[in-house]
């Protein structure tokens, strides 16, 4: 079945904060959002998606927002703060979903979205060091409350634990010569910030790699980040999860940004579709329309998978 993209009311498509949701017509058309439904945002951030579906499940719908960061909540909470219907906001990581809906007493739910990777709000914050763009200290926890940050990762594991990190997570082609570099680097002093981190990158691969296409420490930050906030474990936890709580109909929409998020979606929603439980809705992913990436860069790399619980 191929989803055809409807463009909804623009009253309920805001461009404010200064932040653009991805793909915000697709997601609602994938979950034939209607007045009255029971939608899970496991993804809240800055609440953009959720501003868009608060607006078409109207006063007698009920929306939970779910997230860990406390930045991303305030925020969402400021942006929400008109919703006419039922909100509940929780404080806590997407794999503990069945957790948070008993707490809130819900048994079964319309429609779920997971909008995954960092947000605009943890981008665009140096303190925050998600970004080589921007200097700040090597953190990237999207629950600053968490145990593990990227220092400890960068100045503590060892070489060989260094490169899987940035080999399985970030997917970099130069992971040992990259950890072995690291590895000579603290033995001097502490890397503390990401400007440190990424000029080491920088000097540890070949010229023409360093200076060609995207940015040379993307790979790496990626797979440190991914290492720090233990994102593609809680994907694998929570999808079949998620599932379990779509009642007859129901749907679930998952918009993922790198190859590793999206091959996890792929397989749990082939393997529910096998099962006779799932009708796959998106045969390949969806992808931003032209004009999408055209405004908001950070949108090209998005696919968005989509599926209707039919048993």
């Amino acid at each position: 079945m191929k989803l055809k993209v409807v463009k909804p009311d623009e009253s309920v498509v805001p461009e404010s904060f200064g932040h653009v949701s991805v793909m915000s017509r697709e997601v609602v058309e994938a979950l034939m959002l209607r007045p009255g439904m029971l939608v899970v945002d496991c993804t809240l951030g800055l609440g953009g998606h959720s501003l868009i579906m608060g607006g078409l499940i109207g006063p007698k719908g009920r929306l939970v927002g779910i997230d860990q960061d406390d930045q991303a909540i305030a925020a969402a909470k400021a942006r929400l703060s008109e919703f006419p219907g039922r909100l509940d906001i929780v404080k806590s990581n997407f794999r503990r979903l069945a957790e948070v809906l008993d707490g809130l007493e819900i048994k079964a739910v319309d429609a779920i979205l997971f909008d995954l990777g960092v947000s605009s709000i943890q981008l665009d914050d140096a303190s925050r060091g998600f970004s080589f763009r921007r200097d700040g200290p090597l953190d990237m926890r999207m629950d600053s409350g968490a145990p593990v940050s990227a220092f400890e990762i960068v100045n503590t594991f060892a070489e060989e634990e260094l490169a899987r990190v940035l080999w399985q997570y970030g997917e970099e082609r130069f992971s040992r010569r990259i950890a072995r570099n690291i590895v000579k680097a603290r033995a001097a002093s502490a890397i503390d910030t990401t400007a440190e981190l990424a000029n080491i990158i920088l000097r540890s691969l070949p010229y023409k790699h360093s200076r060609d296409g995207a940015h040379p420490a993307t790979r790496s930050f990626q797979g440190i980040r991914i290492a720090v906030n233990q994102e593609l474990a809680a994907l694998e936890a929570v999808l079949a999860t998620a599932f379990s709580r779509l009642k007859v109909h129901g749907r679930m929409c998952v918009i993922s940004f790198h190859s590793l998020e999206d091959r996890i979606v792929k397989d749990q929603f082939r393997a529910l579709a096998l099962s006779g439980q799932a009708m796959v809705l998106t045969k390949k992913p969806l992808r931003p329309a032209p004009e999408e990436e055209q405004a908001n860069p950070r949108s090209r790399s998005a696919r968005l998978r989509a599926l209707e619980r039919i048993l």
